[in-house]
């Protein structure tokens, strides 16, 4: 996958997962804020990581002309010996059946997989590596165990990196002067020899060895012996190298061994590594193939096409695909996840609103304080339910399976069903008006007999009485005047009204009191306080009484009691007439 597309799978993880801790998961605030973080963290590490691949892109096109990246054929990463014969002076071979790809040096087998998987990430699956060692451009045996552990080593951590079990092919080639065409012999683990005198058809040994005349015939019977002894070499010299333990390096089984002879090879070496086997195994040493000279042209050797039939087919999936499979894998995940959260949190709800329920149900209508307790827990989950109705269900219960809705009836049945205490009447204080005072004045202290007008020494009795009134501020001040019997009634009542205007008048003036706050009456003889029939009875009904009554709006009432008060002065006398 290329790099554009893993930075933005890792931001679109980052997003699914930001939803879901902030909005579904059940978490507390400060536990969403904590794996939001978390989240951010792991995201900037991927993208980090994502930036620093383990391959630098080819900047020198090594492997221009490459296929499509969802090509499912086989690609073949050939090292070794002889690739000149193979791919001349290219780098990349496509063929019908797979791709070959050329790395001269063994030991940059790791980068040069690294690379091609740069820009074709889909291929890891689908990579085999073929090594060709040929014996007759092999002096040193030591060097040739050295190549063979380096390129272990190699396959071993590209086998690491890639996460795949990248198939190893041995392929091994000699030039005779017996062989009139290229012919190939491969052989599998698990499966019998196969020669191929063309890449395209396979033919049995028996076959093969019938055709021609009877000099053909035994020069393929010598060809066969020189299979049977490369083989035995391979076997000798080879497989050891690479299956040999090492604490260091796993062993490496190839999947296939192609013994391969063609009529000429450029590079042979005197002296090589199949000179000497031959000479030290066998009575063959009249074999050894054409040599080119430098600049002379040779068709290049074929490659083993057939070797794709056995290969992994890869997906065929590009980048974008695979880009995409992979964000709707991540959505699809995310959103099992919101489901389920989602799911528990409302098993959750109805868990809690039907135990408040049932617990509301269990507490005694006469247990006060616990059934105002258990009704208030219940309001609040009206309250709860009223705003999911109101303005939607929470997204945490949403996602279609918020089952809210199910307890509002019960809840309100239950709410409906609660009776309050009965009020205690609390006891009402009444304020007892007070009493009224009364300061009661002997009119012959203040007046003269008959008189109305005050004597100059009713001073120190009325100075007094102010002092009382004064104590009462706002109070209404009733002046009432009162006679004996003697004499006329009218006149009597006439009197008692002038003497207490009189005091009236001297407590306005003196005192600084508006008169709004008095109610002046005359009563005469009506309301005695003693007999009449003895001359201190008579003294006793002579009399002003000044009475503080406390009312409210004293002053603005008093003009009108005053008025009433002379009124029922005046019936009264007419009365008694």
């Amino acid at each position: 996958m290329s790099l554009w597309w893993q930075r933005g799978l890792w931001c679109w993880a980052g997003l699914l997962a930001s939803l879901l801790c902030l909005v579904f998961l059940p978490f507390s605030a400060w536990v969403r804020g904590l794996a939001f973080l978390l989240v951010l963290v792991v995201c900037m590490l991927g993208l980090w990581r994502t930036g620093r691949p383990s391959g630098e892109p080819l900047t020198d096109g090594r492997f221009e002309g490459l296929p499509p990246d969802n090509t499912r054929l086989p690609v073949v990463l050939v090292c070794g010996d002889g690739l000149a014969s193979l791919f001349g002076a290219d780098t990349l071979h496509q063929s019908t059946y797979g791709c070959w790809l050329r790395v001269d040096d063994a030991s940059t087998l790791r980068q040069c997989a690294q690379q091609l998987l740069w820009q074709r990430p889909t291929w890891a699956s689908q990579l085999a590596v073929m090594v060709s060692v040929n014996p007759q451009q092999q002096r040193d045996q030591r060097a040739l165990a050295n190549l063979l552990y380096e390129l272990r080593w190699q396959l071993a951590q590209l086998r690491r990196d890639t996460r795949c079990t990248l198939p190893l092919l041995l392929c091994s080639t000699v030039a005779t002067s017996l062989a009139r065409a290229p012919l190939w012999l491969a052989q599998q683990s698990a499966q019998s020899v196969t020669l191929w005198p063309s890449v395209t058809l396979p033919e049995t040994w028996t076959e093969w060895q019938g055709q021609g005349n009877v000099a053909e015939q035994a020069d393929r019977m010598r060809q066969a012996i020189l299979f049977r002894h490369h083989h035995e070499w391979l076997m000798a010299q080879v497989l050891p190298a690479l299956q040999a333990r090492n604490d260091d390096v796993a062993s490496i089984l190839p999947q296939q061994v192609l013994l391969h002879q063609v009529t000429g090879l450029p590079g042979l070496m005197s002296g090589s590594l199949w000179q000497q086997w031959l000479v030290n195994h066998t009575a063959l040493t009249q074999v050894a193939g054409w040599h080119p000279e430098p600049g002379e042209e040779r068709d290049r050797s074929p490659f083993p096409d057939f070797i794709f039939a056995d290969l992994t087919l890869g997906s065929g999936v590009s980048s974008r695909q695979r880009g995409l499979q992979q964000a709707f894998n991540l959505l699809t995940v995310a959103l099992a996840v919101a489901l389920c959260s989602s799911a528990w949190q409302n098993r959750q709800l109805l868990q809690r609103i039907a135990f408040d329920i049932h617990q509301y149900h269990s507490v005694a209508m006469t247990d006060y304080a616990l059934k105002a307790q258990a009704v208030g827990v219940l309001r609040q989950d009206a309250a709860q339910l009223d705003d999911a109705f109101r303005n939607g269900e929470p997204m945490r219960l949403g996602l279609g399976l918020y089952q809210g809705e199910r307890l509002r009836t019960p809840l309100m049945a239950a709410i409906k069903s609660y009776v309050p205490p009965p009020t205690i009447a609390t006891p009402m204080v009444v304020n007892t008006p007070q009493a009224p005072q009364t300061l009661r004045l002997d009119s012959l202290s203040l007046f003269d007999t008959g008189k109305a007008m005050l004597k100059p020494a009713s001073t120190q009795v009325l100075q007094n009485a102010l002092l009382n009134i004064k104590a009462k501020p706002g109070w209404l001040i009733v002046i009432a005047g009162h006679t004996d019997s003697t004499g006329n009634a009218q006149t009597n009542q006439q009197l008692s009204l002038k003497r207490a205007e009189a005091v009236r008048d001297w407590l306005v003036q003196t005192g600084g009191m508006p008169p709004g706050c008095f109610a002046v009456q005359g009563l005469g003889a009506s309301r005695p306080v003693a007999t009449n029939e003895t001359e201190a009875g008579r003294a006793a009904n002579r009399r002003v009484e000044i009475s503080l009554l406390p009312q409210a709006d004293a002053c603005q009432a008093a003009g009108a009691l005053s008025a009433s008060s002379a009124r029922d002065g005046a019936i009264t006398s007419k009365m008694e007439k």
